[in-house]
């Protein structure tokens, strides 16, 4: 399903009652909605909850931005101290997901992103603290360049030039995987699939460069969120290395009140051997933001 939302074109799918609270889950970097396991939804749903994904501008069969961007250089230049031009920051993808949400009749929502797609729902509270019920934010980081950096080996990943022949995408994808989830509870299988599902949907790089070029110029959320009292809930591996817990751990102080999740073993990943943690914390937290 497609609806237009903030002058572009957001693809989306819903799971579960209409009528129930709505839970918009915010995908990362590059990633596809297809990247929210359908039995993770599943199970946010059976727990009361209109869950919603899409496909954020650039990937999957949103809108995608005419522009070709060398991130590499434009990395270089940032730490220069040169002033790089994005052609969209964080606050245009926040404006994109409330604007989903507009389409679908939704005045308040419940949110949970990961990596990027937590700092978009960051983002989201910061702009539009009276449509949040509640925030969870997942192996993110607020922006300050002094937490949450990424291990040498993650960097690598993170700025490897993707391959264009399906086979040799899929085993690069598989080897990245594994290394950003970690070796204790990834689950291979799920890592596999997802990546082909997203490879035969769309392949589009430029727009990951796009998105990365989004998060590098996009200024600090940590000033924000000291202002917000929606009830907040962080979640962070303890082995994350694209996004390393210090950057939970600053989210976690900067939300007042907020609960900090550290999970023993987790990478950056959402492995399905802590669905049942997470969306048992989700759930109380939601309670009590009735």
């Amino acid at each position: 399903m497609r609806a237009s939302s903030n002058g572009i074109e957001i693809e989306y799918e819903t799971f579960g009652d209409p009528t129930d609270p709505a839970l918009l889950l915010v995908s990362g970097l590059g990633c596809q909605m297809v990247w929210w396991n359908p039995e993770f939804c599943e199970a946010l749903v059976d727990r009361g909850f209109h869950v919603i994904r899409f496909d954020n501008r650039d990937v999957g069969l949103s809108t995608k931005i005419d522009t070709h961007i060398d991130v590499l250089a434009s990395i270089t230049g940032l730490l220069q101290g040169q002033v790089v031009e994005a052609p969209y920051g964080l606050s245009d993808m926040a404006a994109d997901a409330w604007g989903l949400c507009d389409a679908l009749g939704i005045d308040r929502a419940h949110l949970l992103g990961l990596s990027m797609g937590g700092m978009i729902v960051q983002q989201m509270a910061i702009d539009r603290p009276d449509r949040v019920l509640s925030l969870t934010s997942v192996a993110s980081t607020t922006g300050d360049p002094d937490v949450g950096q990424p291990t040498p080996e993650a960097l690598a990943v993170l700025l490897a030039e993707p391959k264009t022949d399906r086979a040799e995408y899929l085993k690069d994808a598989i080897e990245s995987g594994r290394i950003l989830a970690g070796p204790e509870h990834r689950d291979d299988d799920w890592i596999l699939r997802r990546n082909e599902l997203q490879f035969d949907r769309c392949f589009h790089p430029d727009g990951v460069s796009n998105q990365m070029l989004a998060i590098l110029t996009s200024p600090s959320r940590t000033s924000g969120l000291r202002t917000l009292g929606v009830p907040s809930l962080v979640v962070h591996g303890e082995i994350d290395p694209l996004v390393t817990i210090s950057g939970g751990e600053r989210t976690a102080e900067s939300l007042p009140g907020s609960e900090f999740l550290r999970l023993d073993g987790m990478g950056h990943d959402l492995p399905s051997y802590y669905w049942a943690t997470v969306i048992h914390h989700v759930t109380a937290m939601a309670a009590r933001s009735v």
